[in-house]
């Protein structure tokens, strides 16, 4: 396992993390009422201080009212302003220390203001969810809100008995007293604090195909009406968890749920063994399908294999947006060739001024990204040659399976594969701003699979 931990701020959200710690665990106990929005919790947050003595440090957490803050049972004095909880422990912890940080918190959680909207906490209908890439866990509890510092999460959740909980992670207990039941989930792999998914609400639990001995257990929670039409947009799930096993490596966590809510969302939205799909993504004709397996994807690519900073967004999306070609391509529709040639002519009516290695924060989620993150992985494949393709896909993907890293990790590690140097192709796709030609496959690359997944069924 690969953990590479950024020196400094992330360059796009400077006041969000602190490098100067890390955490390896958080344990949450939350307590949420739905009818006034209201959630009370307990975080203790186990840690170790960096190469410096942590006179003070930060965490990063939303406008609630503080109940009171402890670094090793000592109560500590703490500013809460502007989504930053600064802690001034009783005595400094020395370098490389363990500590642990207990902070009690309630209020009405509501998102976090972003360039793209409101981010984490969103008070739905009837019931919660959390959406929180890129910034919003601070909106429902206190974090090291940066993508490289990876924990491992238990989460108790208390809420009315009529309301199922659904979170990344395998379900412990699930206990009722009276009128309400706490769920208690652990999460024992490295997750990033956006990657904390949740979902509150009234759902219809449903086992997506048979995992058989040793399998990937698959669940949807889904409000009941829908379910004959998430029945059959999502019958092909199982066949994708088996083709990126097959060409990735070994599912990274223990278990796969997909949430359906009751409102529409722009996009599903992936959180560490849990993707969240709105009422808009199920129509009963698989008109979402290529997002099914963009979600699935991303469990690998940007869940399990994180990034350092959110320079390199484009090892997350563009990752999983080739996944979706894979997926065509090993299921009967148009290969990855001809899903990338219509990408190519896609980008090149755009402007051509986006550059995948750092793209700047206002285009980190631009539709360019996703296109030419696939697209350079096509020009890898088409450079390499499949044979050594697959094998640089599932050497990332397990190599560096709970760790954190960047453009530069990847253009290294697939140097390591390739028949012949990819420095060119790089700097091309990923470094240079200008649309390359539209590769052309290396004759070592089949026009059609000979090997499709079984059961896979026409598009």
């Amino acid at each position: 396992m690969t953990v590479q931990q950024a020196v400094g701020p992330d360059p796009y959200f400077p006041a969000n993390g602190d490098p100067r710690y890390r955490v390896h665990r958080y344990e949450l106990a939350l307590d949420y009422r739905p009818a006034p929005n209201r959630l009370a919790g307990t975080a203790r947050i186990n840690a170790i201080a960096g190469r410096s003595p942590l006179a003070e440090f930060q965490l990063n957490l939303s406008d609630f009212k503080i109940g009171r803050v402890r670094v090793d049972g000592r109560q500590s004095h703490y500013t809460h302003r502007g989504g930053r909880l600064r802690v001034r422990p009783a005595k400094p912890v020395r370098p490389g220390a363990a500590f642990t940080v207990e902070v009690h918190w309630s209020g009405n959680p509501k998102p976090v203001d972003s360039p793209w909207g409101g981010l984490g906490w969103e008070e739905l209908e009837d019931g919660a969810l959390v959406a929180s890439q890129p910034i919003g866990a601070p909106s429902w509890y206190p974090c090291n809100d940066r993508p490289a510092d990876k924990a491992s999460y238990q989460i108790s959740i208390t809420t009315p008995s009529a309301y199922a909980v659904v979170a990344g992670g395998r379900l412990l207990t699930r206990t009722t007293k009276a009128s309400t039941t706490t769920w208690v989930y652990e999460q024992a792999a490295p997750t990033s604090s956006y990657l904390v998914g949740l979902s509150i609400g009234k759902y219809q639990t449903v086992l997506l195909g048979d995992p058989g001995p040793g399998g990937v257990p698959q669940h949807g929670h889904i409000p009941a009406h829908l379910l004959p039409e998430f029945s059959r947009d999502f019958a092909r799930q199982p066949q994708m968890m088996d083709l990126f096993q097959e060409l990735f490596g070994p599912y990274p966590f223990d278990e796969y749920a997909v949430v359906v809510t009751e409102e529409e969302l722009d996009v599903p939205v992936e959180a560490q063994g849990l993707s969240l799909f709105g009422a808009n993504h199920v129509d009963g004709a698989r008109g979402s399908e290529r997002l099914v397996a963009h979600e699935l994807a991303h469990q690998w690519f940007g869940n399990s294999v994180s990034i350092a900073d959110w320079r390199h967004i484009w090892l997350n999306e563009g990752f999983a947006k080739y996944a979706e070609w894979l997926w065509s391509e090993r299921s009967g529709g148009r290969t990855a060739h001809q899903l990338a040639a219509a990408a190519h002519r896609l980008l090149s009516s755009l402007p051509q001024d986006l550059r995948l290695a750092d793209p700047g924060r206002k285009s980190m989620f631009d539709d360019r990204l996703y296109q030419r993150g696939g697209l350079a992985l096509h020009a890898v494949r088409c450079a390499a040659g499949d044979e050594a393709f697959f094998r640089i896909l599932r050497g990332w993907a397990t190599l560096h399976r709970g760790g954190a890293v960047s453009t530069t990790t990847f253009t290294a590690h697939a140097a390591r594969f390739a028949p012949e140097p990819l420095d060119e192709v790089f700097e091309a796709w990923v470094y240079a701003t200008a649309l390359p030609p539209l590769p052309v496959p290396d004759a070592r690359i089949p026009a059609r699979p000979t090997h499709p997944p079984t059961n896979a069924g026409p598009v």
